[in-house]
């Protein structure tokens, strides 16, 4: 009878490996990739199943509405894990650097990400992954809410605050830019209409993660 050793099991064994190896890295492809019905998010946390179980977390800890970081993340970076700001150009055509260091989901700033890891212990987050951005975002709405009085619901002025910074918001760096005002007005609407799509949806998208 032929004799079966451990040494014997060892091809199966590394086949199963190999197949845990590949469905990781397909997951983490899966989580990074763009949604393609970005006007409903609905069909964004259908897309991507983890992310409204991250989202949610953040609602948890900072106490900030879903659909609030969700729109501001749309305008920032349209869910894109590596987005960056466009390079400048001189004379048009020649390229030169990009305008700020931005990077990921909420287009963080390194020194404000930094911030972010050293007050909250999340040393190891990037800005590449979406659960570490959209609590980046949570905090930094609700520290605009304790600095500035600003509500966590009210995305076009928590938007003005995200992009101009909270000492500038106070100075009203804002009040002289017509094209971003209109982009925070933008936000606001689309945080409304994420909104009015959470309430139809998020039972169900909440029961399908424990089926």
């Amino acid at each position: 009878m032929p004799r079966f050793t451990p040494t014997a099991r060892r091809p199966a064994a590394g086949k199963l490996i190999s197949l845990l190896v590949l469905a990781a890295l397909l997951a983490g492809c899966a989580s990074k990739a763009v949604p393609t019905r970005q006007e409903n998010i609905c069909h964004i946390f259908a897309d991507q199943r983890g992310w409204h179980y991250h989202a949610l977390q953040m609602e948890k800890t900072w106490g900030v509405p879903v659909h609030v970081p969700m729109a501001m993340m749309y305008q920032e970076s349209s869910f894109r894990h590596n987005a960056r700001p466009p390079r400048r150009t001189i004379l048009g055509f020649i390229p030169a650097g990009r305008p700020s260091d931005a990077l990921g989901y909420s287009q963080a700033l390194s020194s404000t990400w930094n911030d972010y890891r050293q007050e909250t212990g999340n040393r190891r987050a990037s800005r590449t992954n979406f659960a570490d951005s959209i609590d980046f975002m949570g905090w930094y709405i609700n520290k605009t809410h304790s600095i500035n009085r600003i509500s966590k619901w009210d995305a076009q002025h928590q938007y003005l605050n995200y992009h101009e910074g909270w000492g500038g918001y106070r100075r009203g760096t804002h009040r002289n830019k017509a094209w971003l005002q209109g982009v925070a007005r933008r936000v606001d609407t689309r945080s409304n209409s994420y909104h009015q799509q959470y309430q139809g949806c998020q039972r169900n998208l909440s029961r399908s993660r424990f089926r």
